[in-house]
């Protein structure tokens, strides 16, 4: 698949103002993205007086219900660094309640203005183009491009995967998997040599249950080797994580290994709580645990977490890392509704997960 297929107008800009080549339009893409410097990072100091491993912005929530003109609801989103700002794609639930995803654009990371229509993806199958619903998007920058995934609806849930240069025209590629599949989770390089996903194998409904897997690809099309990473916690030492867990955010690369966030589900009296936790993977091997959180780092306290079109949920999804000064902005979805920022270090976390190790 030739590039100049899908992005004729991209190519042809480049080629017309003659300023810079394709080539180096992409080095400067893969500079920007590179994470050894994010200076505009949205960032907040600590306000719990170091008694937290993660804290919320004082704005929060972010992006309320009405994101666009048609949000019932704006959550689960994913972003990246683009250009002199920030890009990215949106769940947004319409007032239908109907489930898709939506290109968005910030200059601060923290005030979006996300388009009114879904994204059109373009691709080679029609099959595969067929529309069911879309939702919990991430995106992850990988060599010269922006890979999306999200749960996409084909005979049940499974991984969508798509790529754009531009956040104007998306390319879908295969379903990464069967029915029934979600969190859909890339990490940003190749592992020796291949491309690594998180994913979380499901059901049709809620789920009651699940553990996180990884899987590898050649080509971003045909995925195997499939490798058990970890299960839920089923007896009283991590209670938090004892129904199911999923990957959230894009893992961080750190010294020490592979900084992963994730979502933990116990099912109680009044349905199941979602909270945040964080787990250390080899960085040769990441379907090998080094360690992981007994305790939570991020739980439902606020109101606008607590309370929602599904209460008592904080969904990661997002992550954005200064390489340089370590600090980490947490995009995180809010009770199904509305979308929060939280911040930590990634010293903060090594720090809380060694201590806290299950």
């Amino acid at each position: 698949m030739k590039i100049e297929e899908f992005f004729p107008e991209f190519v042809r800009k480049v080629t017309i103002d003659g300023k810079n080549s394709f080539q180096n339009q992409f080095a400067r893409r893969i500079e920007m993205n590179s994470e050894i410097k994010l200076p505009q990072i949205p960032w907040e100091e600590d306000n719990t007086g170091g008694k937290e491993p993660v804290w919320r912005y004082s704005g929060n929530p972010i992006i309320g219900r009405d994101g666009n003109k048609i949000s019932n609801s704006v959550f689960n989103s994913a972003v990246v660094r683009f250009e002199d700002g920030f890009a990215g794609v949106f769940r947004c639930d319409s007032r239908s309640i109907s489930m898709d995803i939506f290109v968005g654009k910030s200059k601060d990371g923290i005030n979006w203005e996300i388009e009114d229509e879904p994204i059109k993806f373009e691709g080679a199958d029609e099959e595969i183009l067929k529309r069911e619903y879309r939702y919990d998007p991430r995106v992850c920058f990988i060599e010269d491009r922006y890979y999306i995934t999200w749960c996409n609806g084909y005979h049940g849930p499974t991984i969508g995967v798509a790529y754009t240069f531009d956040f104007k025209k998306f390319v879908q590629l295969e379903n990464a998997y069967l029915p029934f599949n979600r969190n859909g989770v890339l990490f940003p390089r190749k592992i020796n040599g291949l491309y690594m996903m998180l994913n979380r194998p499901s059901d049709n409904g809620h789920t009651p249950f699940g553990d996180i897997f990884i899987s590898q690809s050649k080509d971003m099309e045909f995925w195997g080797r499939h490798r058990h990473v970890m299960g839920t916690i089923k007896d009283d030492i991590s209670a938090w994580q004892s129904t199911k867990i999923g990957p959230g955010p894009i893992p961080i690369e750190t010294n020490e290994g592979w900084l992963m966030i994730y979502h933990g589900v116990i099912n109680t009296c009044n349905g199941f709580v979602y909270r945040m936790g964080v787990a250390l993977l080899d960085l040769n091997e990441p379907w090998k645990v080094l360690t992981r959180s007994k305790n939570y780092i991020l739980a439902p306290w606020e109101q606008y977490e607590c309370m929602g079109d599904v209460p008592n949920v904080v969904f990661p999804c997002a992550a954005l890392h200064d390489k340089e000064s370590g600090k980490i902005a947490i995009y995180y979805g809010c009770a199904d509704t509305v979308t929060g920022l939280a911040f930590t270090t990634v010293d903060r976390l090594l720090e809380y997960v060694k201590k806290n190790k299950l």
